[in-house]
């Protein structure tokens, strides 16, 4: 199934959504187009690599230098290919401009590097000697989902299902779409945990870190309503 669009109305223009996907796009394509060794080298530095934290002195022989934890916030701008960056992007379009809606401009941006940022220590805490980089915005993106679970329930998303390429578009609820996500997501956590858009598998465990993140913390950032 794949998402097209949603039903739930948009009062403002998204623009940290529009400038979180641009930001992520450009890195991509500029990394694409440096030398590998080049781009090799920047996901290992800004990408966050577990047992960069909990060995140093690993970190320091393969020329990682303390970065004070940066990559947790750093990772969420880089992709690992062309299907990591645009699913991502996609899910972003669908659902960020509601929440940025209801949250505010501000609050918004606060609201997805938290989310990043608890979605990535998750993932360390559960693969904390993994030697490649994580990299991808799918724990922040996966916060957001979150919030539009809790503020658009029954509002439709509008999938089409490729069944033989075949037109087939169907109406789900916001909560069923969403906790079908949520329910892949636990499986796949409870039975894989590696490398999210590498050759290797996904990060399952940032997923879920940043949904739940994003389940609580959302009603802290949205806008205060005017008074009556």
């Amino acid at each position: 199934m794949i998402p097209i669009r949603d039903t739930a109305p948009c009062n403002s223009r998204p623009y940290v959504t529009w400038t979180l996907m641009a930001i992520c796009i450009v890195i991509f394509i500029a990394m694409k187009l440096m030398p590998f060794e080049q781009s090799n080298r920047l996901l290992f530095l800004y990408g966050m690599v577990p047992l960069r934290y909990g060995n140093p002195e690993w970190a320091v022989h393969f020329g990682l230098p303390n970065d004070y934890h940066f990559s947790f916030i750093s990772n969420l701008f880089l992709h690992g290919g062309w299907s990591h960056l645009i699913i991502n992007m996609w899910f972003m379009w669908i659902f960020g401009d509601n929440v940025e809606d209801r949250m505010g401009k501000f609050n918004y941006l606060c609201f997805y590097l938290l989310c990043g940022l608890l979605a990535t220590a998750m993932q360390w805490y559960f693969d904390p000697m993994l030697a490649i980089p994580v990299v991808g915005a799918s724990g922040a993106i996966a916060g957001v989902l979150a919030a539009y679970f809790f503020l658009y329930p029954m509002e439709r998303v509008i999938l089409w299902v490729p069944i033989f390429f075949l037109p087939i578009i169907i109406h789900v609820p916001a909560i069923g779409f969403l906790g079908l996500w949520v329910i892949i997501q636990l499986y796949k956590g409870s039975t894989s945990v590696i490398f999210e858009g590498g050759a290797a598998d996904v990060a399952w465990w940032a997923h879920l870190g940043g949904f739940i993140a994003g389940g609580f913390l959302y009603r802290f950032f949205l806008k205060k309503e005017p008074p009556q």
